[in-house]
């Protein structure tokens, strides 16, 4: 079904494919350009972080027999060859899991995460994980521990990359890869996403395998890609979203499909827009391109409805309650453990979360259940909800922030916004850039649909895409294909 006409050919992954099956570039030289740029990151000024652990000869292993398979004409997949890294989060041979701590991991893992698992089968060259915000607690990035160090936006690397999938997002905007995979359970992938001006999806609660990342909070997370585009983000997803019998969560799933993906227009789709959340915004954030992506979504045939959506205020509480308390709760022997080595602001929010009762749990997840019957109700009149990604760009990095990190809760609530929606009631959501601010820093859309739909966010995704009539190169940029 990736194959139906989208034009896959001329995408990043697909330029790479082309060239490959053409025998002008082989994953072996790919690998070598990828490997000299990685050493490049670190010794720039400053250092871009994206990718905190790779080596050298696991890349160019797994790039030779990449080379070998485009040679005797048996690619495994559309990802064959395809450079990808993944989140620090899940377990990578012969990487350490340490899931942007200092005491974790302190081994080299014997044992892929299952998305790793099928990635390697898939063909594709891992280059190494990627920087992330210590156990996954904040949405900059911000990690001043020793193995870590904040991660630069690519577009401007005095500002942050949003977090918590934060190397993820950098690494696809700075051209390393054109695929990364991230954890979501606060807009951990989208937010990301959305500063460094690049595609993350997160998919339904438990569509794709959660199984080898570390359990943080089990009822708000869920595993998506971080793309270079909307038809990369795709491929990623057919590949990796099926049942896994190590993941409980997903054994249910109705079967993933492309299907309408690439429909010539939106003819017979209904747009739901609660227009309150567009009042929220920043001034700098630039609100008529919003509006112009909403325009040109309805001039391919899609009619906007409008819709409220009912007790936003309580769902965004009740999704911290949630997200916190089973954090706390998997976290409590770290906590007791490592104190001391823990990030001042992993911290601070593990100490607010052990102030959450079991009845304040309890009447969280009674919010959950009137939130999903709200949004049952909503998509029997709506395909898709559209919302801005972000209530704001990418924050500054100040000097402080290098030594002790970052703690902004203002920040922290302006970025989660438009994402606990979908975290909390565990539907599909997609970011995609649409433009930039007068400051030059990236601004999103973001799409969100019923459970299991993806297909819809994809077709819309790839329409919404095509809006934006300039793509700025950014300032860290490295050419791979070169």
């Amino acid at each position: 079904e990736t194959s139906s006409g989208c034009g896959f050919g001329g995408l990043v992954t697909g330029s790479q494919l082309l060239s490959c099956r053409s025998g002008k570039l082989t994953p072996s030289q790919v690998a070598k350009n990828i490997i000299a740029m990685l050493e490049d990151c670190d010794k720039s000024t400053p250092p871009l972080r994206a990718i905190v652990q790779w080596d050298q000869e696991q890349i160019m292993q797994m790039a030779e027999a990449s080379t070998t398979r485009y040679r005797n004409k048996c690619t495994l997949s559309y990802l064959d060859g395809i450079p990808v890294c993944l989140k620090e989060e899940f377990k990578v041979v012969p990487y350490h899991h340490r899931v942007g701590t200092v005491y974790l991991g302190t081994e080299p893992e014997t044992e892929d995460a299952t998305v790793a698992k099928k990635l390697r089968e898939a063909g594709a060259i891992i280059i190494g994980v990627s920087n992330m915000h210590e156990l996954g607690t904040g949405t900059t990035g911000c990690n001043p521990n020793r193995y870590h160090k904040i991660p630069r936006n690519p577009y401007k690397p005095n500002h942050f990359t949003g977090g918590s999938s934060s190397g993820s997002a950098a690494a696809v905007a700075a051209g390393l890869c054109p695929v990364a995979i991230g954890t979501d359970g606060g807009g951990s992938v989208r937010i990301p996403a959305s500063f460094c001006g690049v595609v993350g999806l997160k998919g339904t609660f438990g569509r794709i395998s959660c199984h080898g990342s570390l359990p943080l909070s089990y009822s708000t997370v869920s595993v998506g890609p971080i793309c270079t585009s909307v038809a990369d983000a795709a491929i990623v997803y057919s590949i990796l979203a099926e049942p896994d019998p190590l993941y409980p969560y997903g054994l249910k799933q109705p079967k993933a499909t492309l299907s309408d993906m690439c429909a010539p227009d939106l003819k017979g789709l209904k747009l739901g827009v609660d227009w309150t959340f567009f009042k929220v915004l920043d001034a700098v954030y630039a609100l008529p391109v919003l509006y112009v992506a909403v325009e040109h979504l309805q001039s391919l045939g899609a009619s906007v409805v409008e819709v409220s959506l009912p007790e936003m205020e309580e769902l965004r509480v009740a999704h911290v309650i949630c997200i916190l308390s089973e954090m706390r709760n998997f976290l409590k022997p770290d906590f007791n453990k490592h104190y001391q080595e823990m990030n001042l602001e992993t911290r601070a929010s593990l100490a607010l979360a052990s102030q959450f009762t079991a009845l304040d749990y309890i009447t969280a997840n009674q919010q959950r259940t009137r939130s999903m019957r709200f949004l049952r109700e909503i998509f029997t009149t709506v395909n898709c909800i559209l919302t801005p990604a972000t209530a704001c760009t990418a924050p500054r990095i100040y000097e402080s922030d290098l030594l002790t990190g970052s703690s902004d809760l203002s920040f922290t609530v302006r970025s989660m916004r438009f994402m606990q929606l979908g975290n909390f009631t565990g539907i599909p959501g997609l970011v995609v850039p649409i433009g930039y601010s007068t400051a030059g820093l990236p601004i999103s859309f973001q799409v969100m649909a019923k459970w299991w739909d993806e297909a819809v966010l994809l077709r819309i995704g790839l329409k919404l895409e095509q809006f934006r009539y300039q793509t700025k190169k950014p300032s860290i940029h490295y050419d791979v294909l070169a």
